[in-house]
């Protein structure tokens, strides 16, 4: 097999998961996050730190496009007329989950990391994070067919800095 199932972490994106959750609990800010194609790996990641569960509200994984509609409420018609894996998507999945939690910030992220259908584009993923009573930011990035690992690896990175600049008050 040609990718493992192990996403292999280094020690800045562990340490960069430290810092998030750290200025999280300074600020007295709660996250949650909206995943698809990471399939709860930034949640996971968020929750392996001892210390911080104050800092983590909540996390959804929503695969599925009737997750995303039913979870978050993002619009079926939205999902059709744009995809799932599109800016408009992410947004609303990031702000469905920051409506329909405690959080004060939430990141969301929905992509192709390995190959799709025909249409699709491999590593392709979009990314939002919305902070309560502020903006929301979207990001996209295209990875290529660099396998669903590193994919989900690099999405990790892109959270991580996504909630610091919204903790930050960074964002828009």
């Amino acid at each position: 097999m040609a990718d493992a199932l192990a996403v292999p972490l280094g020690d800045e994106v562990e340490a960069a998961v430290r810092r998030t959750l750290a200025a999280a609990a300074a600020h007295g800010l709660a996250i949650a996050t909206a995943e698809s194609c990471t399939g709860g790996l930034v949640a996971s990641l968020l929750t392996d730190v001892e210390g911080y569960s104050h800092a983590f509200e909540r996390g959804y994984v929503v695969y599925s496009d009737a997750a995303k509609a039913s979870a978050l409420g993002v619009p079926g018609p939205l999902i059709a007329a744009e995809g799932a894996v599109s800016r408009a998507v992410a947004i609303a999945m990031a702000e469905g989950a920051l409506a329909r939690s405690d959080a004060d910030l939430a990141f969301a992220v929905t992509g192709f990391a390995g190959p799709a259908g025909p249409e699709d584009e491999e590593g392709l993923v979009h990314f939002a994070c919305a902070r309560r009573g502020g903006s929301t930011d979207h990001r996209e990035a295209h990875y290529g067919s660099i396998g669903r690992t590193r994919v989900r690896l690099e999405c990790v990175r892109v959270a991580m800095a996504m909630m610091m600049a919204a903790i930050r008050g960074e964002q828009g």
